[in-house]
């Protein structure tokens, strides 16, 4: 990842630290409280291990993800929001709320109750 310096306003800066198929669904996933890799890996379908930990790695230099490691074997990490990953989960949130009305409007509403989104 490399962040660029010249913008034409704010908006893409934020674009940049969420575009792409996977990074608002691990932030959101980690709205839900501090997760393992192999936690995250599980909630998400679809996502590869490589995938989830080249965003997670964007996600901890754009300062909106942090980890922690506990000692001992094996091995633990757990990942969580800063204070910036957890503003931007409100938008993300409102993005959510959308979807949500957009499959209500396209009958899927089976689907939103399966999710405990409705």
């Amino acid at each position: 990842m490399k962040t660029r310096m010249e913008y034409t306003c704010p908006l893409e800066l934020t674009h940049d630290v969420t575009k792409g198929k996977w990074k608002p669904i691990i932030l959101w996933q980690l709205g839900k409280g501090r997760r393992s890799l192999s936690s995250l890996k599980k909630e998400i379908l679809g996502i590869t291990q490589k995938m989830l930990m080249e965003q997670l790695k964007e996600l901890l230099e754009y300062g909106m993800v942090e980890k922690h490691t506990y000692a001992g074997y094996p091995l633990h990490v757990e990942y969580y929001l800063t204070k910036r990953g957890e503003h931007m989960l409100e938008a993300i949130a409102i993005m959510q709320e959308i979807g949500v009305e957009m499959m209500l409007e396209d009958n899927r509403e089976e689907f939103l109750k399966e999710k405990g989104l409705i």
